[in-house]
């Protein structure tokens, strides 16, 4: 299968170009999509996350700690070492979209010298407050804002921005390649898109231990720990939802970005996703 037939089963799987079509009882045509394995309404997507992420946005950050036993720290570590952030008071902005609680901004902020500065945007105002919060109490409110924003109609200039990122959030957006396509326009000619998500566990053995853990355990643990499994059976669902990597490749090809590739991390769990503003 070739890379324009994958992406084009990602646009149908995912329902971000596709908008599927389906009739209901009066005869209207409305679009589908999907909530974790369940079909609803395009339209109640954003609607439903916003709920998930408004009940977990507290214990958002030790969630992921517990349930990537943190392993998150690392690939996002790495996410920052390949932006490569400048170490002099150059210039430099980043928009990190759906960044929540701010934790790709603060580890770039705190890699580079004086002259970059980090924009959070995130639809949810749950995770921005918490994420200011962290800002004040790491000393970096002056260099991270925080702006609550919809990945789909990014509120900023064209080609205002050095890089984009966004990390864990890419498969909660109701239509992706709408989210992909206002990352390249707000980038600089040249700037780099970064896009760290999970993928497809490409290691025998390790994909049914990693089922076991994600569909048995972390419900679970999110019930224990936040007192709500049904968010957190959610998640797990996305992660089993969203495009396989050559796939979603193909889909940031469409969005227009060029020099597009992946690297797969942690036995295929995670892949980082890169692409260029050409």
């Amino acid at each position: 299968m070739d890379a324009g037939n994958l992406a084009e089963d990602a646009r149908v799987e995912a329902t971000t170009d596709a908008d599927r079509p389906a009739g209901d009882s009066a005869g209207t045509r409305t679009a589908e999509t999907h909530f974790g394995f369940r079909t609803v309404p395009l339209a109640e997507k954003q609607r439903m996350v916003d709920e998930v992420f408004h009940s977990v946005a507290r214990r958002y950050d030790l969630m992921n700690d517990l349930m990537s036993m943190g392993l998150h720290r690392v690939w996002k570590d790495l996410l920052v070492s390949r932006l490569r952030p400048p170490k002099s008071e150059r210039a430099f902005k980043l928009l990190d979209v759906a960044g929540g609680t701010g934790d790709v901004s603060f580890r770039t902020v705190e890699a580079s010298g004086a002259g970059t500065r980090a924009t959070v945007a995130d639809i949810n105002g749950g995770m921005l407050g918490v994420g200011r919060e962290r800002a004040a109490a790491l000393g970096l409110a002056g260099r991270v804002e925080f702006v609550e924003a919809n990945a789909e109609e990014l509120p900023f200039p064209d080609k205002s921005f050095d890089a984009t990122t966004i990390a864990f959030g890419i498969r909660n957006v109701p239509r992706m390649d709408k989210a992909l396509s206002e990352m390249r326009r707000v980038l600089k000619p040249g700037g780099r898109c970064l896009i760290l998500e999970f993928s497809r566990v490409d290691v025998p053995g390790l994909d049914a231990i990693y089922d076991t853990y994600s569909f048995k355990l972390i419900p679970g643990m999110g019930r224990l720990v936040t007192g709500d499994a049904e968010s957190y059976q959610y998640l797990v669902e996305s992660i089993r939802k969203f495009p396989a990597p050559e796939a979603f490749a193909g889909l940031m090809r469409a969005a227009g970005l060029g020099r597009v590739g992946y690297t797969p991390l942690t036995g295929g769990i995670v892949a980082l996703h890169s692409g260029v503003r050409i």
